[in-house]
């Protein structure tokens, strides 16, 4: 293995790029900071991490790859961006895009890791998103002399349509033997930045305040558990429709004047309601996350920009045993036009606007319909996109490429059901599952009864068919089972005086009683917030969660017995963007007290209260 093709070093742009004036900070978008939100609280589990692969058949020229890329990166502010110094607020992560850098390029000799390996090992390792590489690129030559080539992005810089584009772009660049054409795009990250920044959120602020899910809402389609799943990690299921069963559902979703993404939503509402309606309910408020491109919006070039824009925003609707699917389908359809008008507008925002507990999730899955790629062209050469058509063997040094592959990123979100249209025609469903929430076999039950649906109501469901008559399809069949949220809720010592004013996170040692904080809540009147957090890592990067989003400042602190995991959670914070919250220990209440205001004093105004 080399570190680059050739001699394993970082090109010279990146060099460069380290030597370089520092550039301008751009605070994140709402949605990068849910993402690297995310992926905090859920630590070592590789999320928010997409990848796409291919295969190059035939002789393989390295440096015509590596120019390729590098035109890309060039061109691409995407590429050279990394996180930066808090930009905005006190603490809140911010973006620089670098002047110069260089392609993060691995390539993988025969007869090392196999394919299924080097997948599942590039998900897992972080990126170091201090460093312009949101984008690592893995190459792994195969006994039969092809070349495989894997992309693997972070989704606080692209999303899966970026990383399409992106793609595209290469290969226009490697039939072009890497030689640039035109300077970098525009807009790109930067205006994107720049344009959410400028919006007016008193009007989507108002929207969701009273749009969003009110409490209570059915947000997993299963029951409760009651008991963990003794499972780790994440698992994916797949169902397929055929072309001919995926176009009756497209057409009967058009006669009832709804997309068929609309008609999935419809179907996971069913699934959500059988799972905690029960008997005799009337009325059931359900809610689930709706994917939006972020591509809509009013800025020129919108569609064509590579960055983090696609993002999912929460449906509540009202499912009613006695109301007809078509009287369903129209509510989700209204929903889904008020969506796009706040496709800027991020999940996390929508949280606090609705003013709901903030540890209590709003939603617990999202739905995602892909558009479908691009068609090839019938007489190019098998290539991922038909702009790569001049890749083929009629350029010197190429290869033919095969079809490009996704797999899709893992979030903290238990449940993430993503559709879309293959080459033939038919509607692939992938249903994505936190694996400590949901089993494998929940898993495969709800994708199995979500298809079911999708196969079964276009046939035989009519105008007047209600949502009790459509639910009989799943008659006999179980109710799939969730564990419950595994994480404990922190203890509210004091509530903040006003917002803003800062948070106190106290971590109680093991063993110790969940009141061993209560004096320095007694002890003194503040205007902080103090909370007492179970011990581990996952419980104080949960409570911390809610200021962090916010911008709010945070101290931790407590007795000498958690100073380690103080600082392991304090270093972790940093490494997502935050600035680094300081870390005050005593060895009695009196002692934190005093402790807790001399570090406050680093990054909170001075309150009366020494606490």
């Amino acid at each position: 293995m080399t570190g680059r093709p050739g001699d394993g070093r970082r090109p010279a742009p990146a060099a460069r790029a380290l030597a370089a004036p520092r550039p301008r900070v751009y605070p994140g978008a709402p949605l990068q900071v849910d993402v690297l939100l995310d992926g905090l609280t859920h630590p070592g589990r590789g999320l928010h991490t997409g990848q796409l692969h291919w295969r190059l058949h035939g002789p393989f020229d390295a440096e015509r790859f590596t120019r390729a890329w590098q035109t890309v990166t060039d061109q691409e502010a995407v590429l050279r961006t990394a996180l930066a110094p808090a930009a905005s607020g006190p603490g809140l992560p911010g973006f620089a895009v670098h002047p110069a850098a260089g392609p993060l390029i691995v390539r993988h000799r025969a007869g090392g890791a196999p394919w299924e390996a080097l997948l599942a090992a590039e998900r897992m390792r972080e990126f170091d998103l201090t460093r312009p590489d949101p984008l690592r690129i893995a190459l792994l030559e195969e006994s039969d002399g092809s070349t495989r080539v894997l992309l693997t992005y972070h989704r606080a810089f692209l999303d899966p349509a970026s990383a399409e584009h992106l793609v595209r772009s290469f290969h226009r660049a490697h039939a072009a033997d890497g030689r640039p054409r035109g300077g970098e795009r525009r807009p790109d990250l930067r205006d994107h930045l720049q344009w959410i920044g400028s919006r007016d959120q008193a009007p989507a602020r108002a929207y969701w305040a009273d749009a969003a899910p009110p409490a209570g809402s059915a947000t997993l389609p299963a029951g409760d558990r009651g008991r963990p799943t003794h499972q780790r990690g994440h698992g994916r299921t797949r169902q397929r429709l055929t072309p001919a069963e995926a176009a009756r559902l497209r057409a009967w979703a058009a006669a009832r004047g709804a997309a068929e993404s609309t008609a999935l939503q419809a179907v996971w509402a069913l699934l959500l309601y059988r799972a905690h309606g029960g008997p005799g309910t009337h009325m059931l408020p359900v809610a689930f996350a709706a994917a939006v491109s972020g591509r809509g919006i009013p800025l020129d070039g919108a569609d064509r920009l590579p960055g983090p824009l696609l993002g999912a925003l929460p449906v509540a609707v009202e499912v009613r045993p006695g109301a007809t699917l078509s009287a369903l389908l129209a509510d989700l359809t209204g929903r889904a036009v008020d969506l796009a008008a706040y496709e800027w507008v991020s999940a996390g925002q929508v949280h606090r606007w609705s003013g709901r507990d903030p540890y209590e999730p709003l939603t617990e899955s999202a739905l995602t319909f892909l558009p479908p790629r691009e068609p090839r062209q019938p007489a190019a050469p098998a290539v991922p996109f038909p702009e790569a058509a001049g890749a083929g063997r009629g350029a010197a040094g190429a290869s033919d490429a095969g079809p490009v592959e996704a797999w899709e990123a893992s979030t903290g979100t238990p449940l993430a059901l993503i559709a879309r249209h293959d080459a033939d025609g038919g509607l692939l469903l992938t249903l994505v599952h936190d694996r400590t929430r949901i089993a494998d076999g929940d898993a495969d039950e709800i994708l199995w009864q979500t298809t079911r649906l999708l196969r079964v109501l276009p046939a035989e469901a009519g105008p007047g068919t209600t949502v009790a008559e459509a639910l009989r399809v799943l008659d006999g069949m179980p109710v799939p089972l969730a564990a419950p949220r595994p994480d404990p809720a922190p203890r509210t010592l004091r509530a903040a005086a006003a917002p803003g004013s800062g948070l106190v996170c106290l971590l109680r040692p093991p063993g110790a009683p969940e009141d061993c904080y209560d004096g320095l809540a007694r002890g003194g009147r503040g205007t902080r917030a103090l909370l007492s957090v179970a011990p581990g890592v996952a419980a104080a990067l949960t409570a911390l969660a809610p200021a962090l989003a916010a911008g709010v400042p945070v101290v931790l602190g407590g007795y000498p017995e958690v100073e380690g995991l103080a600082h392991e959670v304090a270093r972790r914070v940093a490494a997502h963007g935050w600035s680094r919250p300081p870390v005050a220990v005593a060895a009695t209440g009196r002692d934190l007290a005093g402790a807790l205001t001399a570090a406050g004093r680093k990054r909170i105004q001075p309150d009366s209260s020494g606490s």
